[in-house]
C-alpha cells in the first residue's frame, strides 16, 4: 500500500515503538523513557504510561528504605514518591510531557531536585537531602535526592537543558525552581536578594537564589517549576 500523507499507515510509520537496542533504559522518544525490565526497577509513582510482558507494581514501602528516609519524605511532602516495578517486558514511563535524559553513572555522584528523577536502578544509593533554610521561604520546601554508584537514572526536565561549569572563583547562582540537577562535588547555598522582590513578587517578598561554588557543574532549564504546598 503506497503510503500518503497524513494517512494512518504513514502515522504509525513515524510513531510505532521500535527497539533501539541500547539496553535497560533507552529513549524511545525525547519524552518517553523505555525500560527493558528484566528484574526491577525504582520509578516515580505515577509515571507509567504503558507496558507490556509480565510486570508488577507496587508503591514504595513505608519503611522500605529506613525509617531515616520515611521521616524526610514525610517533611518534603510531594516529588519523591516511588513506585517499584519487578518483573520482566518493556515499561514506559514519563513525565507531563517532560525531557527525559539518561544518566550513566559510574561510581558517581549527582544531586537531583526531587521532582525530577524519574527512574533509576536499584543498584544506585539514594538519599534524600532537605533544604532546611529555605523550607519557610518557598511553598513545600526544596529538596533533592543524592544519588550514588554504578548503574543507570534517568531525569526529565522542562524543555531543553543548560549544563553550567562551575570553577574556582567564578560561582554559579541559580533560581531553585529552574535548578535540575548538579555534581557531587557541589554543596549550593541558600541566599536572598531582597532587592529583587518588587520584580519577582513571591509571596515571601525575596528573591531566593542557590549559589554553586568550587568545581562541577549545575543543570538548568527554562523553566521554574511551581513547587505545591504538601496535600495541594
Amino acid at each position: 500500500m503506497k503510503l500518503t500523507k497524513y494517512s494512518i499507515e504513514e502515522f504509525l510509520k513515524q510513531t510505532e515503538q521500535e527497539d533501539k537496542g541500547q539496553g535497560l533504559f533507552e529513549l524511545e522518544t525525547p519524552r518517553m523513557l523505555e525500560v527493558n525490565l528484566e528484574e526491577q526497577v525504582w520509578a516515580k509513582a505515577g509515571s507509567m504510561v504503558a507496558y507490556e510482558g509480565k510486570i508488577k507494581f507496587e508503591r514504595e514501602g513505608l519503611l522500605e528504605h529506613g525509617l531515616g528516609k520515611t521521616f524526610k519524605k514525610a517533611l518534603t511532602g510531594e516529588g519523591a514518591s516511588l513506585m517499584k516495578a519487578t518483573g520482566r517486558g518493556k515499561l514506559y514511563l514519563a513525565d507531563a510531557g517532560k525531557k527525559v535524559i539518561i544518566l550513566h553513572l559510574q561510581n558517581d555522584v549527582i544531586f537531583v531536585n526531587g521532582n525530577d528523577l524519574l527512574a533509576f536502578e536499584p543498584s544506585i544509593k539514594w538519599d534524600i537531602k532537605l533544604m532546611k533554610r529555605v523550607a519557610g521561604m518557598m511553598a513545600g520546601g526544596l529538596f533533592n535526592v543524592r544519588c550514588e554508584g554504578a548503574g543507570m537514572i534517568a531525569i526529565t526536565t522542562h524543555y531543553e537543558p543548560l549544563t553550567l561549569r562551575v570553577t574556582p572563583g567564578k560561582p554559579i547562582i541559580t533560581d531553585p525552581n529552574a535548578t535540575v540537577a548538579w555534581s557531587g562535588t557541589l554543596e549550593p547555598k541558600i541566599q536572598t536578594d531582597i532587592s529583587f522582590k518588587t520584580f519577582l513578587g513571591r509571596g515571601s517578598g525575596e528573591s531566593i537564589q542557590m549559589k554553586f561554588e568550587g568545581e562541577g557543574f549545575v543543570v538548568v532549564q527554562p523553566y521554574e517549576e511551581v513547587r505545591m504546598n504538601p496535600g495541594q
